[in-house]
């Protein structure tokens, strides 16, 4: 038994070796973060420096303005503009720590055309100090835990000493006394001494802790975390040993359910609700499946379900398909959406590979989209993955898709773009929606995806600018703006962009009161072909917005050569931007450039008061989201 005093040594050095690591971890991390940081802003510091290019302003005046800019968004130690030899601007800061000198390095940029050299050295008073005191706290906690354990450590081993003589003393002296006494015998008394079942107990514990480690572990790799279904790598699993080796499953039916409005749901209502979405829609499922205890439920990616039905032919399945199809219309129905989703079926046996059965069961579902809202289709051609009908769902959809522009089947929603000053100019996004023969709604993602795949984009963007120039001016709408999306296969046509001067050069009463959205990436394909398109469309009266920015991550150069009238910020700057500092940050800075530049900056996916508060203070010229409007009908 070790004695009070070794105790005290012992955690005493166990402490200290802890502490010791812990501060050159922080060390590290801290000189490292320091610095990345110092690094980063180098390129912070020439992105604004690139903007001062007016030679009206002398080189006093643009020192004086970039130092404002500079010290509004960051602290420093030292901020020094010069010209040459010359000094424009001098910072000192006079409550600098001494370590704060020691880890953060002066660094000197050259701001581009100005003929400026910024020599800085970045501020990280605050994040130092909490350092610091949680390193002291730290010790002071460290030689608390010292004391205590060692006392608990060395009474805990005195009352343990005590116990475990006397006990074994005791069964000793009747082991002894004993004319004959079995192993067995034996073993069972020494299990009943007090010690041993604790370090029984305690083994015992160890291991139920480890086997919990092992099925938590095991549960992140085949479980979907969003849904607690099992996901695809479990999907496959279950096929292979289940349905392909030799087991009671003889037969089946495969159903792939797609989520068609997932896209969309996501763009206009935001994350959350997208989630909230798929959650529902695995829980209609599972609900239909309690009359099917054998049915298996798999989550194969974001959008869609598996349903394995073992043992059950085609027909019962198609019943099965018909229950999804009325839940999935009332949830529609409550929730105002489009459509729900929409299921293919197969039928398999043990001679089906996995590869082929879900090949046919999503063209089940391209066929089963091309009908009423969700709508199910059973892929009873087994042949049609080799012979002449191989793209069967293809054709489907391409007949489809003509009806559509024949008939000029579509239907035009708006959702408001909410102003965040009186003095803010926006506009409503329109929203196509497009009907089958029967007037169903046919999944807007879906209908995209298949026009892009198949060629037939440029007709779809066509159709959805003459309808709403017709609607606009049939309906007399000329007193607000409205925001119509272009496809990138669109502006780099050549007979697209000569159509579309001449409709807008017919149309001067409209021309002026739209605005079309061209995604970032778009307009990056080709830079000669976009500013063509801008300065057509400005020459005309038309706007334009640069949608989804921030995902190519272009340089305000591109912007001031091209000049949009807005960029709208990606999704994924805004969503929970309330709670993101760093995202804050980036957006400040953005809007600044973007003012400079006369942009207005509009923010897309707000699904909160917090984020929309948070989005005012940034200065974001205006904010488009679920919790801003819903669509409604133009």
């Amino acid at each position: 038994m070790y004695k009070f005093s070794k105790l005290v040594i012992k955690n005493a050095i166990f402490a200290l070796t802890f502490i010791i690591a812990i501060g050159a971890i922080a060390f590290f991390l801290l000189t490292a973060y320091i610095a990345n940081q110092t690094q980063e802003h180098q390129q912070t510091i020439q992105t604004i420096s690139q903007q001062f290019v007016s030679d009206a302003e002398s080189i006093e005046e643009v020192a004086t303005k970039l130092a404002a800019i500079l010290t509004a968004s960051t602290d420093y130690q030292t901020l020094i503009i010069k010209n040459n030899s010359i000094t424009l601007f001098n910072f000192q800061s006079s409550h600098i720590p001494p370590h704060d000198f020691v880890l953060a390095k002066r660094k000197t940029v050259s701001a581009g055309k100005l003929n400026l050299q910024v020599q800085y050295k970045l501020a990280f008073t605050e994040i130092i100090n909490l350092i610091t005191q949680l390193f002291i706290g730290l010790m002071a906690l460290a030689t608390i835990f010292v004391l205590i354990s060692a006392q608990l450590n060395y009474k805990l081993q005195s009352v343990i000493f005590s116990i475990i003589s006397k006990q074994i003393s005791n069964e000793l002296a009747q082991i002894n006394n004993s004319d004959f006494i079995t192993s067995e015998q034996t073993n069972e008394q020494l299990l009943e001494i007090p010690a041993l079942q604790e370090g029984i107990a305690e083994i015992r514990a160890m291991m139920t802790e480890q086997f919990k480690n092992t099925a938590n572990l095991e549960m992140e790799a085949h479980v979907d975390s969003l849904t607690g279904i099992e996901n695809r790598n479990r999907f496959v699993q279950f096929y292979e040993k289940q349905i392909v080796q030799e087991s009671p499953v003889k037969f089946g039916v495969l159903l792939i359910t797609r989520c068609s409005e997932l896209q969309t749901i996501n763009q206009v209502h935001g994350y959350n609700s997208g989630d909230n979405y798929i959650i529902k829609v695995a829980d209609i499922i599972k609900n239909a499946l309690t009359t099917r205890p054998t049915g298996k439920l798999f989550r194969l990616n974001s959008s869609d379900f598996a349903t394995i039905l073992i043992n059950e032919k085609l027909k019962a399945a198609e019943d099965y398909a018909r229950e999804l199809n009325i839940k999935f219309n009332d949830y529609q129905q409550l929730n105002e959406l489009d459509s729900v989703a929409f299921t293919g079926l197969v039928y398999f046996d043990k001679s089906k590979p996995l590869g082929e059965l879900l090949a046919l069961a999503d063209t089940g579902v391209s066929v089963a989209q091309t009908q009423k809202s969700n709508s199910w289709y059973s892929q009873t051609d087994i042949n049609i993955l080799t012979d002449n009908s191989a793209n069967f769902g293809n054709q489907n959809w391409r007949q489809e898709i003509d009806s559509v522009l024949d008939g000029g089947r579509i239907n035009l929603l708006v959702q408001p773009i909410q102003p965040s000053g009186r003095n803010n100019r926006v506009y409503g996004e329109i929203l196509a929606r497009f009907l089958n023969a029967n007037g169903d709604m046919l999944p807007t993602a879906t209908f995209i995806a298949m026009a892009e795949k198949l060629d037939k984009i440029i007709q779809v963007d066509r159709l959805i600018i003459e309808t709403a120039i017709k609607e606009i001016t049939s309906k007399n709408m000329l007193d607000s703006s409205y925001g119509i999306n272009i496809s990138a296969r669109s502006i780099n046509d050549e007979h697209f962009m000569i159509w579309l001067e001449r409709k807008l050069l017919r149309e001067p009463g409209a021309a002026p009161r739209l605005v079309f959205e061209i995604s970032e990436l778009g307009l990056q394909q080709n830079i000669k072909t976009a500013k063509r398109l801008v300065d057509m469309l400005h020459r005309v009266g038309s706007r334009v917005t640069v949608e989804r920015f921030g995902v190519g991550l272009t340089s305000f150069k591109f912007f001031r050569d091209l000049t949009p009238d807005f960029i709208k910020m990606d999704s994924s700057y805004t969503r929970d931007i309330d709670d993101d500092k760093n995202n804050q940050y980036f957006l400040r800075l953005m809007v600044d450039l973007a003012h400079r530049l006369g942009i207005n900056v509009l923010a897309e996916s707000v699904e909160s008061q917090e984020e929309k508060h948070t989005l005012e203070k940034l200065f974001i010229d205006g904010c488009q989201g679920y919790y801003v409007g819903k669509p409604t009908q133009l």
